[in-house]
């Protein structure tokens, strides 16, 4: 059987522990006997990002934006613990921060349905895409704690050195105050970021904050949304047939709850951190759950949402099989290659992608799964399969 061929290489970013082990199965097994794969490789695992003093990392971005497509595998951020374990340098930042940082980029999650799994929402009948803007707000704040009889003021300075004053608070028993900020330039990148991806997957956008109530902070995000909906995609949006509608995230809590899925959900920054967590788990789990980063140039970074499964790496290491669920990785690999084939025009490859994400969902609903899901699918015969064995039963459809 002759393979299918790619004309552009993606970007293939290698990472971490039980992860790492996965990412190569998967090539072995359900990509490379079925396409002439061909990828731009950097080793993002944790030693080889300490021995490159992280330059590995930025060049694998600089690279995403000039070819256009990444797929990446889950990388260790350390801690103190890390850093003992792998004699690293110093502590190095997030792989994932430096990426997006480097895109501008927005992470959209969503997650992994199948039939013989029920969203814990009854409604639920399609995904449900949480778009976070991953800048600012409370993640870039300054707090303090405030000891009695104090006075708090927010105090802009301008260039010329004038100085504006905002009274926040006059304590008169202890309390804390926090400092927070975003930008003009972040926002804007956030809503064009979750426009295009909006047209690209033909899904309704929905934005939410609490403008009523932060009537300045909040409304300039509703304002800047509106102005780039209005300048740059209200005529695509109607060819498309899909909408941009914005309410308060109360009432967006509430809708959600009520419909049958299938819209982008973008959030602030905090909003967005709780709820693509409860979206996983009142759709299964993170390993059902996919990543992508979209930047406003229209790069694109697929990964999977979960980190490395550190005990089923350590239980690797000792020689035991594991069964680590593969999905979210394995349609990061899916996700990148259809946008390569999209970008490419190859239907071949297009036509594969769609066949190996419809091979896997059909292995689960076989009643093949992973030990993470088996008390979930709601089947007569269940089978739990090493990972290994899970994505040979997926190749297997494909033979």
């Amino acid at each position: 059987m002759s393979k299918i061929k790619m004309t552009t290489p993606l970007v293939e970013m290698d990472g971490d522990e039980m992860t790492r082990i996965i990412w190569q199965q998967i090539k072995a097994i359900v990509l490379d006997p079925f396409i002439d794969l061909k990828t731009e490789y950097f080793d993002l695992g944790l030693p080889n990002r300490d021995a490159t003093d992280d330059q590995v990392t930025k060049d694998a971005a600089i690279r995403t934006r000039e070819l256009g497509v990444a797929v990446k595998c889950a990388t260790i951020t350390p801690n103190a613990q890390r850093m003992d374990e792998y004699k690293l340098k110093k502590l190095w930042p997030s792989p994932n921060a430096t990426i997006r940082a480097y895109l501008d980029g927005t992470v959209f999650r969503a997650p992994i349905m199948v039939s013989c799994i029920k969203p814990l929402v009854s409604s639920w009948e399609k995904p449900i895409t949480i778009a976070r803007h991953a800048y600012g707000d409370i993640y870039g704040g300054r707090e303090q704690l405030v000891p009695a009889d104090t006075r708090a003021e927010l105090v802009l300075t301008g260039p010329d050195g004038q100085e504006s004053r905002t009274l926040l608070h006059t304590f008169s028993g202890a309390g804390v105050v926090m400092g927070m900020h975003n930008t003009d330039a972040s926002i804007i990148s956030f809503a064009r970021s979750c426009m295009k991806h909006a047209l690209d997957v033909g899904q309704d956008l929905w934005f939410a904050a609490k403008d009523t109530i932060s009537k300045t902070y909040d409304h300039r995000f509703k304002d800047l949304f509106a102005e780039v909906f209005a300048a740059e995609f209200a005529d695509a949006f109607q060819q498309a047939g899909i909408t941009y509608f914005y309410t308060l995230i109360d009432d967006a809590v509430a809708r959600v709850m009520r419909s049958p899925g299938g819209m982008i959900w973008a959030c602030k920054n905090y909003d967005g951190d709780v709820m693509s967590d409860m979206l996983a788990s009142a759709c299964g789990s993170l390993a059902m759950m996919t990543s992508v980063l979209v930047a406003p140039d229209g790069s694109v970074e697929y990964e999977a949402a979960h980190g490395t499964v550190t005990r089923h790496y350590y239980r690797h290491l000792k020689g035991e099989k594991t069964s680590t669920n593969p999905m979210a990785t394995l349609l990061a690999w899916t996700g990148a290659l259809k946008k390569r084939a999209e970008l490419d025009q190859l239907p071949e490859l297009a036509a594969f992608t769609d066949r190996l994400e419809a091979a896997a969902l059909a292995t689960i609903e076989a009643g093949v799964v992973t030990g993470d899901l088996k008390n979930l699918v709601q089947l007569d015969k269940v089978n739990v399969a090493s990972t290994e064995d899970f994505l040979r039963a997926i190749a297997a459809r494909l033979a």
